[in-house]
């Protein structure tokens, strides 16, 4: 039974980061790679790592995509305020 939850954790895994990859706007995989931080995190509690699952619970999905989120507002506002000037 474990090693089926393992196997669907790796398997999510791969789909999400899969995800992120293709992903072509970055807010979007800003998002999704949110998601593939709490499914890394469900993967490191069943491995029994429960101290890093909590971390990357706190980082991988929280504090990196919203210093990604962000930083694309900030360059998105940036380029309009350049076309409005011209």
């Amino acid at each position: 039974m474990a090693d089926a939850v393992i196997v669907v954790t790796l398997l999510l895994t791969a789909a999400c980061a899969t995800a992120a990859v293709t992903q072509r706007d970055p807010a979007r995989q800003a998002l999704v790679l949110s998601v593939l931080g709490v499914v890394l995190a469900a993967l490191f509690t069943v491995l029994q790592a429960p101290d890093v699952g909590l971390s990357q619970l706190a980082v991988g999905s929280a504090l990196t995509p919203l210093l990604i989120m962000l930083s694309v507002r900030k360059t998105r506002r940036r380029g309009r305020s350049k076309e409005d000037r011209e």
